[in-house]
């Protein structure tokens, strides 16, 4: 990941609204979510999510596809983990951290696109 693709994605995630849309659409995972469960999920009126869907559809971070009659926000889990790979990269100095936190303790995730 290139420097100024992760300004615009952590630019896009520095919004409370848009971090809260993002964590629930990693949470429907690659199944994904309506604008309407999600507006029903986080209590956000519909033109308000929609600017904030928008955004992250910017910064790469969801995809949009049309099933039928409705749309369908998918987060773009490998975005996400390339975000993650680029912040992380020169941890200790590129010699790995002396102290590993203990990962055994998160949940695994089910999803298998993670």
């Amino acid at each position: 990941m290139e420097e100024q693709s992760a300004i615009q994605a952590l630019a896009a995630l520095a919004q409370p609204q848009r971090l809260r849309i993002f964590r629930a659409l990693v949470g429907a995972g690659p199944a994904g979510s309506t604008p309407g469960s999600l507006a029903a999920l986080l209590g956000v009126p519909a033109s308000t999510l929609s600017f904030h869907l928008k955004e992250l559809l910017h910064a790469g971070l969801v995809e949009q596809a049309r099933e039928g009659r409705h749309l369908l926000y998918r987060p773009v889990l490998s975005r996400m983990n390339d975000l993650l790979a680029y912040l992380t990269a020169h941890c200790c100095q590129g010699q790995g951290c002396a102290q590993q936190p203990d990962l055994s303790v998160l949940p695994t995730p089910t999803c298998g696109s993670c």
